[in-house]
């Protein structure tokens, strides 16, 4: 599996922060990224985590 992070800086409210998780999440998948998962840090950073699909799927096919 290919692993992808990006880093969300700092963004102390709750409302911006998700937006700003959303606009990365739709970045990312449009490059062919599936978004998996966050965290959050007490700086108010979040760390995003993303699945390479491409490559996952040329793995299944055998490629």
């Amino acid at each position: 599996m290919s692993i992808k992070t990006a880093v969300i800086e700092y963004s102390p409210k709750a409302e911006k922060m998700a937006k700003k998780i959303e606009e990365k999440a739709n970045e990312m998948e449009a490059l062919g990224y599936e978004f998996i998962t966050f965290s959050i840090t007490g700086s108010a950073k979040a760390v995003l985590v993303f699945k390479d699909r491409l490559k996952e799927t040329e793995k299944q096919q055998g490629c």
